[in-house]
């Protein structure tokens, strides 16, 4: 037991320091880049609406905050894999897959803390909800940051090039927070193409966030049902992640 506690936490810290700290320190420019993906939108949002969505906004905000930093974890792990060949060392040690993508989970929430914190005060600050909604939310991002850290880790064991990871990123963004309604209501698309957002999980994590804050009204069943196909999508991805990965032969 004390073996494996040492196990997690090295590699927790490793993985801080290399891909947190380090370009922190370094590539400070890269927060700003960070920073403003989803200040954007929200801006944009609430300007066309009047302030009538910044609420919303600000929950949709936080939730491309989750999406991207684990989705960005690919090009990190890219660049670890193909570039500096840390992940060889990693491979043939005795570390496995899952404390391996838990300690650059971790070094990816490290890495977006200054953004997290900007966003859970705008939060704090436009968004009334209660403390058991406040905690739905909690739990609503963590398996939302799940599905896309396991994302992420999947497609990093199948991408050759940092490049290609890059191209990853670019698609991925606008499928997962920008086309859904994320930043908006559901109910602001009409009917025939309002079924097309339901094909992406961040359509899920934003209705419950919505539902808990009172500015939408799911219902019980519907709520259920939420909870049930996010939650089914994460468990899914984070088996294929961590099983048919490409981990012992990169």
């Amino acid at each position: 037991m004390k073996r494996i506690k040492r196990s997690v936490y090295s590699q927790v810290t490793a993985s801080i320091l290399v891909n947190s700290i380090y370009a922190m320190m370094n590539y400070p420019v890269l927060l700003i880049n960070t920073l403003l993906a989803p200040l954007s939108l929200l801006a944009v949002v609430t300007f066309a609406s009047h302030g009538r969505l910044l609420p919303v906004a600000a929950e949709g905000a936080l939730i491309m905050n989750m999406v991207q930093s684990g989705t960005s974890l690919q090009g990190d792990l890219s660049h670890l894999k193909n570039d500096m060949r840390l992940q060889d060392m990693i491979v043939s040690s005795p570390t496995p897959a899952m404390i391996y993508i838990f300690g650059m989970a971790i070094s990816e929430i490290v890495y977006s803390i200054p953004t997290l914190t900007l966003l859970i005060i705008l939060n704090l600050l436009f968004v009334k909800t209660t403390i058991i909604g406040g905690m739905v939310i909690f739990f609503d991002m963590a398996t939302i940051f799940t599905f896309s850290i396991s994302l992420g880790f999947l497609l990093s064991t199948f991408s050759s090039d940092i490049i290609q990871s890059w191209a990853f990123s670019g698609i991925l963004s606008p499928i997962l927070t920008t086309l859904p309604p994320v930043y908006y209501p559901i109910s602001y698309i009409p009917y025939p193409y309002r079924y097309l957002s339901y094909l992406s999980p961040t359509t899920y994590a934003a209705e419950i966030a919505q539902n808990s804050t009172g500015f939408a009204n799911l219902g019980v069943e519907n709520y259920a049902i939420s909870w049930l196909i996010l939650i089914g999508i994460t468990v899914l991805l984070t088996y294929l992640a961590l099983r048919r990965s490409r981990w012992r032969e990169v």
